[in-house]
C-alpha cells in the first residue's frame, strides 16, 4: 500500500478504458478499503486517477454480461464498505464520473474536482434508480430527482453549486491529499465518530441496501448506454 504520513492513496490506472471498472479493478478497490480499515497507520484515504483528465467511466463494456453483473453487485458491496470505513475517503475527480464511477465518488466523504469533472447517474428510463441512496442528502430532494430522471451530465461547476463537489480546483489530487493529510493529524477515534454520525444520521447503509436490491439484474444494460 502507498501510505504516506497516514494517508493511503488509491489511484485507478486503466487509461485505455478511461478507468472503467472490471472485476479485477473492483477487487483491488475492495482490498484497499479493507486494508485501510484494518491498518491503524491509515488515517485517511484519497481516491483518484493515476492519469490526469480521468476519474471513472463506469462498468467496462468489453467484459461479458456475467462479469458485468458481478461487477455491479460487487460495486454495491464496495460502496457499503466505503461508507462503513472508520476513516474518511476524499475523492479527486479530474474527469467524467459515470454510472458506477459516479457512485464511487458519491461513496466518498469529501469530493474535490477539476473543471474537467462531470457526473452522470442512470435514470429510471433505463430500468434503474441509481445513486439515490445518497444524492438527496448531498444535493437535495429536487436536484436528486432531476439528476435521476434526466440522466444528464452534470458539469463541474454545477456539481459544486449543488454540493456534489466541495471545491473545483486546478489539481484535485493535490487538494484531496492536502485535506487528507490534515485529517491524519486529528484524533482517529473522534474522526471515526464524526463520520459514523453522518452516515447513520442519513441512514445511508439501509438506503444503499434497498437500492442494491431494487437494481439487481438491471445495471449491466444501463451502463452500456452511459459510458463516456
Amino acid at each position: 500500500m502507498n501510505v504516506v504520513d497516514g494517508v493511503l492513496t488509491v489511484l485507478l490506472d486503466r487509461p485505455e478504458r478511461r478507468n472503467a471498472l472490471d472485476a479485477a479493478t473492483v477487487a483491488g478497490l475492495h482490498a484497499s478499503v479493507e486494508a485501510a480499515g484494518s491498518d491503524p497507520a491509515v488515517r485517511a484515504v484519497v481516491l483518484g486517477s493515476a492519469r490526469p483528465g480521468m476519474f471513472c467511466s463506469g462498468a467496462d463494456l468489453r467484459v461479458g454480461d456475467d462479469e458485468r453483473a458481478e461487477v455491479s453487485d460487487r460495486l454495491y458491496a464496495l460502496y457499503q464498505a466505503m461508507i462503513g470505513l472508520p476513516v474518511p475517503l476524499v475523492a479527486a475527480v479530474d474527469g467524467p464520473a459515470v454510472g458506477g464511477g459516479a457512485q464511487l465518488a458519491l461513496a466518498c466523504d469529501v469530493r474535490f474536482g477539476s473543471a474537467r469533472a462531470g457526473f452522470r447517474f442512470a435514470g429510471p428510463g433505463h430500468g434503474l434508480a441509481v445513486g439515490l441512496w445518497a444524492l438527496p442528502s448531498t444535493v437535495g430532494r429536487g436536484a436528486a430527482m432531476e439528476l435521476a430522471l434526466s440522466g444528464r451530465m452534470l458539469t463541474a461547476e454545477r456539481a459544486r453549486e449543488l454540493g456534489l463537489l466541495e471545491h473545483v480546483v486546478a489539481d484535485p489530487l493535490a487538494a484531496a491529499t492536502e485535506l487528507a493529510a490534515g485529517v491524519a493529524a486529528l484524533d482517529r477515534d473522534a474522526v471515526a465518530r464524526a463520520k459514523s454520525a453522518v452516515v447513520h444520521g442519513e441512514r445511508l447503509a439501509s438506503r444503499l441496501a434497498a437500492e442494491r436490491a431494487g437494481n439487481a439484474g438491471f445495471t449491466g444494460a444501463v451502463e452500456s448506454k452511459l459510458e463516456v
